[in-house]
């Protein structure tokens, strides 16, 4: 190590911060943006808030892990999470709707178009448009764009947690670019 003496005598230099992050940083860096992915997933506040702690849950099997595998990591377990509770959410509507509502075209839709407490003017109201348009796209298209987008993942990334390959994650990006466009053009 080398020591500099053209220093003040009693000036001390602090050490750098240290570089690793923890698990617990992570998570909570990430919970806010996961939450978000989960609500617009899910279309329910509570089920979102249940997916993304069950998701930190098991993402607390893989601390050992190298800190560089976290974030796919987590948005695979989450994105599974989000696909079960909404395999449920499907069936509990089937099984508990008359058997004259199960058609295509009768099953609810929960999505709660009403605007939160915490919204500030703009951005929320954007937002909110964004939300809603990203409802109306296939999952996965929906799930390329968060991660690719959103969360600014890389399309390597982007495909370890979708489960998928780099080609398809292209494909539903694109796709999920031009129907957001066509989807938003009268918001501009």
């Amino acid at each position: 190590m080398l020591v500099n003496t053209d220093i003040t005598p009693g000036l001390e230099i602090a050490p750098p911060p240290p570089t690793a992050a923890t698990l617990e940083l992570f998570l909570a860096d990430i919970g806010p943006r996961a939450f978000r992915f989960a609500e617009a997933g899910l279309r329910n506040r509570d089920d979102g808030l249940d997916a993304v702690q069950d998701a930190m849950m098991k993402m607390l099997a893989y601390r050992d892990r190298p800190a560089g595998e976290w974030t796919p990591l987590f948005w695979s377990i989450l994105r599974r999470r989000i696909v079960d509770l909404q395999r449920r959410q499907n069936f509990r509507q089937r099984w508990l709707a008359p058997a004259s509502e199960r058609g295509e075209d009768s099953r609810i839709d929960w999505a709660d178009a009403a605007a939160g407490p915490s919204q500030s003017h703009q951005q929320q109201q954007s937002y909110t448009r964004l939300v809603q348009a990203l409802r109306t796209l296939p999952a996965r298209q929906r799930e390329a764009f968060t991660l690719r987008v959103l969360e600014e993942l890389d399309v390597a990334d982007t495909a370890r947690a979708m489960g998928c390959s780099e080609g398809s994650v292209k494909t539903h990006l694109s796709r999920a670019r031009d129907a957001l466009q066509k989807r938003l053009e009268d918001f501009r």
